[in-house]
């Protein structure tokens, strides 16, 4: 079976943040994910990381005023300077913590605009560049509508001829199972296709984005997948607990 990350956004909030890393370990797991750092120093992070031995498998770049509603700045005009100011902002947690993956979030904008589409060639252009020399991949993700509506990377083809069109080594698909199925179905033969650019894969029960084996699709044969055709990332474990994070852990003893 894959390596799962728990994501400490969703699952463990029963603890404060800080307490979530020993949490996640405690209950076993060995890599985590979380969406955004920003509220505490890198040396935390990288503190409780160390502490319980756990691996950093992605976080994501600043997104603008989430509080607002803007989910991620690079397809959107005018706002260059700031998207790159929001890099220099991730560089220190990537560099504390050893992350070798940041989801880059493209933001609201429509995706026929050219002048959207040029801002976000130039910002993935810019943050591959800039963190190559670290080792660490630029992740993108195509989010579903329902979910996040107006998001500008919203289709997984398009992603794919983007990232093959762009030619850079450290651009890869953050692959999230229940995007996938909302967005356009067709998992197991998708994932098989898409696996040479897949960066790192999420998952979560779809429709409910709770634990995997509570949907509609069959979830432990979806692992048992990307293990026939080679994936050897982490699986993000990005849903919601139904009734509690602990309990929840349930499904884990199927693998």
């Amino acid at each position: 079976m894959p390596s799962f990350a728990a994501n400490l956004t969703m699952m463990f909030t029963e603890w404060d943040f800080l307490d979530r890393f020993a949490a996640a370990a405690d209950h076993g797991f060995r890599a985590v994910e979380f969406l955004f750092p920003y509220a505490h120093a890198p040396d935390a992070i990288a503190e409780r990381l160390q502490a319980s031995r756990l691996e950093l498998a992605l976080f994501n770049l600043p997104p603008g005023n989430w509080e607002a509603g803007e989910r991620g700045l690079a397809a959107i005009p005018g706002r260059a300077a700031e998207f790159r100011a929001a890099l220099e902002t991730a560089l220190p947690y990537a560099q504390a913590t050893g992350v070798k993956r940041l989801h880059l979030m493209s933001g609201l904008a429509a995706r026929g605009s050219d002048e959207a589409r040029a801002a976000y060639v130039g910002a993935i252009r810019h943050a591959c560049a800039l963190v190559a020399p670290l080792g660490i991949d630029i992740l993108i993700e195509p989010l579903n509508g329902r979910d996040m509506p107006g998001y500008f990377l919203n289709d997984f083809e398009f992603a794919a001829e983007l990232i093959a069109s762009l030619g850079l080594p450290n651009l890869k698909l953050q692959y999230d199972i229940y995007h996938r199925q909302i967005l356009h179905g067709d998992v197991m033969r998708s994932l098989e296709a898409l696996l040479p650019v897949i960066g790192h894969v999420q998952t979560a029960s779809v429709p409910g984005r709770h634990e995997p084996g509570s949907g509609e699709l069959d979830d432990f044969a979806v692992f048992r997948h990307l293990d026939r055709i080679g994936y050897r990332g982490f699986v993000g474990c990005e849903y919601r607990p139904a009734a509690g994070t602990a309990p929840g852990l349930s499904w884990m003893e199927r693998l």
